[in-house]
């Protein structure tokens, strides 16, 4: 209890404690201001905590763009292994300017460059080349690509390249046109299907139905001499959360000024850095993605070819988070669903999609959070070759404490296990609360759009061209809000000199007020009333737009006129039926054809099949093991009656062809087993390897279970047995040993 003497206390403990705070507060936003000059005159570079190298201008090119390529220099102490893949990051053109993936060494470059690989940038500059088009980004980016690839020879594959929010999808497109470059791709909070969502969680969606679509895009361009202002975009992004954009931010500031200075200055710095856009870059982006979604529905061109993202042929990786309302799991990931309509299609094709749920991490977050560059993004960048070499299909990729009793446990390093858990397309359906009933309203909405911007072209646009220009542009742009926040207090401010001489003197006679001071609480929680009201005022807002939409272009409104168009889950299914039926007749052709290494690729998708999960130190193990066989091969003699197999054919190949047989024809696939297998040594290797890999020893030991009698009843091997020999091979250090006593690897037979 507070007597009346400790209330009088611990008031004027708290007003000089709170007074202190303003003054340091208000230090701290007149730093920003300088902060965001500074920036600005030095060219607005990007914002890497790493040192770097410029290597290619993308203004030097034929089709010049005002895109770069850096090498990322390794800090003092980092190794870089030549040998290891080699990483591009690229950062997202939306409003903002790169840096975000190298933000800070908890970052993706840093992950990175810790684990060894070589590791480059694609920046870009805060003005666009005059002209500059979306293909032209590409160009160039393809070509960037293509140098790193020249300047590693060694490497075990191709880039893995790492595409952040917008980098994201125009990754996606660029390896859809040209699949040759990439290996792995991972795709951070990206949006690819860009109707998908929810209308509570992700209102964000309806703010084109509410300006008649992709026209005031335009319109801002021309006014402004053919460039688009970032600060624009960044505006929208803000207006997404109103308690963050116009309280938390600044009270978490205050509350906490003597620790929270250097990190609110080093985020402002790059939230304050906006970007330009060409017209028809802008016009480009709005009209084919977030308005028309034409690039998961096959309808975007590029130099004549149609952009089909069934051809990517590298593994992706997506990583998204329930806690993103600006990219939401469904827009990273129903495009699965429209353009592949089967996870069978999948395995048909030959392509693996690995994805990733966060559950409440923020979409900045994603890129920027510490603990999700020291978690999440390390283990993806970790595991890269075990998912080069996981079968075709759909994979959830899962992250849990490392147990190091675990089998294998020493094959990962760290405190961190991974495991793949096999996914259908109707799991990606049930991220869905909706079932996407409300993406017919974006057809019309689409459609409205497309008119409207017939009729600007026609009629408004040479008046407002003619009307705007540079200069005018210029004006705009110091004018705008955001811009004008930043320049509101620095020292170019009369006041400037007496703020930073109270905050110095505040600052040396400092006095923080106690946690548990009354007022301070009443403080906190007047901060939270003012930050839950701004919420509500949004979700209402939020509520609102999203009536008014749907009443504008729904079924009684604007969607009569215009009705929406057929969805692509038909075709998708049409689609996903005849992908099933050539599967199914290319597994026919290849049952009975194989060897030793086919037969145990084949158990081995039986078993995951079957198990629904496989670990990655099982998928280790079976690369130590693999790389073992290869060289036996290459030592041994041909086993009579056999053929070599095809030159090159390496792990990840058998599992490919494997997993068409197995998906499509699964029971023909294990009926053929004795055909691959004719001896007894060879099926009890055979088993034991795919058992160690799996790590089902416990289940080939029981003799109970279904995994035991199936082996026993289809290659009468003795389940106990291979168990104890799984066991065995499940010793790292006595792996090479093992299959060192194993049968000699059986070549693929011959077709006639």
């Amino acid at each position: 209890m507070f007597g009346t003497t400790d209330w009088i206390h611990g008031w004027q403990n708290y007003t000089t404690d709170a007074w202190q705070r303003a003054l340091l507060t208000l230090d701290t936003m007149r730093e920003r201001g300088n902060v965001f000059l500074e920036h600005l005159h030095a060219g607005k570079p990007a914002l890497l905590k790493f040192e770097h190298e410029l290597l290619l201008d993308g203004r030097d090119l034929p089709q010049p763009c005002n895109y770069a390529l850096l090498r990322i220099l390794p800090p003092d102490g980092e190794v870089i292994d030549p040998t290891r893949r080699p990483i591009v990051v690229i950062d997202p053109r939306a409003g903002h300017g790169p840096g975000i993936g190298g933000f800070k060494p908890d970052s993706e470059i840093g992950v990175a460059l810790r684990a060894g690989h070589p590791v480059y940038f694609i920046t870009f500059e805060p003005e666009p080349v005059e002209g500059q088009t979306l293909l032209d980004v590409a160009r160039a980016e393809a070509q960037f690509i293509e140098e790193v690839i020249r300047r590693h020879p060694q490497a075990p594959g191709h880039p893995s390249v790492i595409g952040n929010c917008q980098a994201g999808w125009a990754v996606a497109a660029l390896a859809a046109v040209r699949s040759d470059l990439m290996g792995p791709i991972i795709l951070n909070g990206a949006p690819l299907s860009y109707w998908a969502g929810s209308p509570q969680q992700n209102p964000m969606r309806y703010s084109g139905g509410a300006l008649g679509g992709a026209w005031l895009s335009a319109f801002s361009a021309d006014l402004s001499g053919d460039r688009f202002d970032g600060a624009h975009l960044v505006s929208n992004f803000e207006n997404l959360n109103l308690a963050n954009t116009w309280w938390d931010k600044y009270y978490h500031l205050y509350a906490n000024v003597d620790t929270e200075r250097e990190r609110f200055l080093d985020f402002e710095r790059w939230w304050g850095g906006y970007f330009r856009m060409t017209g028809e870059e802008i016009e480009a982006i709005v009209e084919n993605l977030f308005i028309g979604n034409r690039l998961a529905r096959g309808e975007v061109e590029m130099e004549g070819y149609r952009l089909d993202l069934r051809n990517i042929a590298a593994p992706m990786v997506i990583f998204a988070s329930w806690g993103d309302n600006i990219t939401p799991p469904q827009q990273a990931l129903d495009w699965i669903i429209d353009v592949w309509g089967s996870e069978k299609a999948l395995v048909k094709a030959g392509r693996t999609i690995v994805y990733m749920l966060h559950p409440r991490i923020g979409h900045l977050g994603i890129f920027v959070g510490g603990g999700i560059a020291r978690r999440e993004h390390e283990q993806i960048l970790d595991t890269l070759e075990q998912i080069a070499a996981l079968p075709p299909g759909l994979f959830e990729m899962k992250i849990d404490a490392r147990d190091p009793d675990a089998p294998l446990a020493a094959l990962e390093s760290g405190d961190y296990s991974v495991s793949f858990e096999t996914r259908s397309v109707d799991d990606l359906r049930a991220l869905n609360p909706e079932c996407r009933r409300d993406e017919a309203l974006f057809s019309t909405i689409a459609q409205v759009s497309e008119a409207n911007m017939r009729q600007y072209r026609q009629w408004l646009q040479p008046a407002v061209r003619a009307t705007g220009g540079k200069l005018l542009g210029e004006w705009l742009r110091w004018l705008h809000p955001l811009r004008q926040q930043h320049l509101a207090i620095s020292d170019l401010h009369p006041l400037a000199p007496w703020i930073r001489q109270a905050a110095d003197s505040a600052r040396a006679r400092r006095q923080p007020v106690e946690p548990d001071n009354p007022w301070l609480q009443w403080e906190q929680l007047g901060s939270r009333w003012i930050s839950e009201s701004l919420d509500r005022i949004g979700h209402q807002r939020d509520a609102a737009l999203v009536h008014w939409v749907e009443a504008v272009y729904g079924p009684h409104g604007l969607g009569a006129l215009m009705p929406p168009r057929e969805d692509d889950r038909a075709s998708s299914a049409a689609h996903a039926r005849a992908d099933e039926r050539e599967g199914r007749r290319m597994a026919l052709e290849q049952v009975e054809q194989g060897g030793f290494a086919d037969a145990v690729c084949r158990i081995l998708l039986a078993g995951l099949a079957h198990r629904g999960v496989i670990q990655r130190r099982g998928l280790i193990l079976g690369q130590m093991l693999a790389d073992a066989h290869r060289r036996m091969a290459q030592d041994g003699a041909l086993v009579e009656g056999t053929v070599a197999a095809a030159p090159g054919e390496d792990w990840a190949t058998l599992l490919h062809r494997q997993a068409l047989i197995v998906t499509f024809a699964p029971d023909e696939a294990m009926a053929a087993l004795p055909l691959l297998l004719p001896t007894l040594e060879d099926r009890e290797q055979a088993v034991a390897l795919a058992g160690a890999v799996l790590m089902a020893e416990a289940e080939l030991a029981d003799p109970g279970s279904p995994a035991a009698r199936r082996v026993h009843e289809l290659l009468h091997v003795d389940p106990a047995r291979v168990a104890e020999m799984a066991q065995a091979l499940s010793s790292p250090a006595a792996a090479t040993v093992s299959i060192a006593a194993s049968p000699k690897p059986r070549r693929r037979r011959a077709v006639a």
